[in-house]
């Protein structure tokens, strides 16, 4: 006789269950994730060429000579003072010989004059002393007055020899100085003939032709990159630019992912582009012997690495102004402001406003209002119905 009221209590039990299944599944279906703790990276990406850190113009110091040889080509590495190319130095050489005619010339010509000037010291001296003793004899009678005046006037022509001698020592002195610094430049023209390369580094380009005539105002004859040294120089958007400091790891992609290589900035410019608005950051490599001046590539600069809580950035929606996630309690979504830090590829740190683990739809677009019931259905149970 107890036997009904117990199958009519399962009955309604099973009544039941049905009841809220069916209103479950009555409710919308929407994806959920949870919040996780993981790291997270702000980058900045910037694009541009890599070029030399430092080119050097190699010109030669000496104008109007041929180039006779040349030591140095394109992608050579050269050594600091190292011979690139010699000047045909024949006109040299022969003004050389010439001017050192003209210093042996200048040399037997002061010899000469110095040698008159013995003789006119000599003849002075006799001609003073013969001077004075005409002037004693007139005063004590014994001599004319004539003669006397006659002794003086050839004293005075006597010393007027002597500093005319010494003048024209004076002025072969300086020719010999003239011939003298004429061959030095010769000298210094001759060493010039070796066109030298003032730094150590590579040569990157040579314009130099065997036979052409040297000549500084027109284009160098080599360039050389100080040391082989090599950078990225990149353009980066104003809004991240002050970002970026010296010394900020970085990773920079040749065009096609040829190669990654590691390196760090070096220079950020103080200054934008007043067309353009982009600013420019200088990324030296690592390793520079793996890239090439003149080629494309794009950096990713490490700006500040930490552990923070994410959400995939299409959780993220404003509202009323307000950046928002809605979270889900027990079925039921509940707008809730958040702050967020930084993005990192398709999540964003979340910093206030969430803890790890809670739930929130995984798509700010789908349609559901502050407290609305949902059913929900996490991303992975999503992904293995479909």
């Amino acid at each position: 006789m107890m036997a009904a009221p117990a199958l009519a209590f399962a009955a309604d039990a099973s009544t039941g269950d049905a009841a809220g299944q069916e209103q479950t599944q009555n409710l919308p279906a929407i994806v959920v994730t949870a919040a996780e703790k993981r790291p997270v990276v702000d980058r900045v990406i910037a694009t541009g060429t890599v070029q030399a850190v430092e080119e050097v113009y190699v010109t030669p110091l000496v104008d109007g000579l041929s180039i006779r040889t040349l030591a140095a080509d394109v992608g050579d590495r050269v050594e600091a003072n190292g011979t690139l190319a010699t000047l045909n130095d024949d006109a040299l050489v022969l003004q050389k010989s010439q001017t050192e005619a003209s210093l042996a010339k200048a040399n037997a010509a002061l010899a000469q004059i110095k040698a008159q000037l013995v003789e006119a010291k000599a003849n002075a001296d006799e001609a003073v002393r013969a001077r004075d003793r005409a002037q004693r004899l007139v005063k004590s009678g014994s001599q004319s007055q004539a003669n006397a005046d006659q002794t003086v006037a050839t004293a005075d022509a006597a010393l007027a020899r002597v500093n005319s001698a010494e003048q024209a020592i004076a002025v072969s002195e300086a020719d010999i100085k003239v011939a003298q610094s004429q061959i030095d430049d010769i000298d210094l023209k001759l060493a010039r003939t070796a066109v030298k390369s003032p730094v150590a580094g590579v040569v990157s380009a040579r314009t130099a032709k065997i036979g052409a005539i040297a000549s500084g105002a027109s284009s160098p004859l080599f360039t050389v990159i100080r040391d082989g040294a090599i950078e990225l120089k990149a353009d980066v958007s104003e809004d991240a630019i002050l970002k970026l400091a010296p010394g900020q790891k970085a990773t920079v992609t040749l065009a096609g992912g040829a190669a990654k290589l590691k390196g760090d900035v070096r220079l950020v410019e103080p200054t934008l582009d007043a067309q353009s608005r982009l600013g420019r950051v200088y990324i030296r490599f690592d390793e520079p012997g793996k890239a090439r001046a003149g080629m494309f590539a794009s950096a990713e600069i490490v700006i500040e690495e930490r552990q923070g809580i994410v959400l995939p950035l299409s959780a993220i929606t404003t509202a009323d102004g307000k950046t928002v996630a809605r979270r889900v309690e027990n079925g039921v979504v509940k707008l809730v402001p958040v702050e967020t830090g930084i993005q990192d590829g398709q999540v964003i740190e979340i910093v206030s406003g969430l803890a790890a683990g809670d739930e929130v739809v995984a798509k700010a677009g789908a349609y559901v209002r502050d407290g609305d019931r949902i059913n929900p259905v996490h991303a992975e149970e999503a992904s293995a119905t479909k």
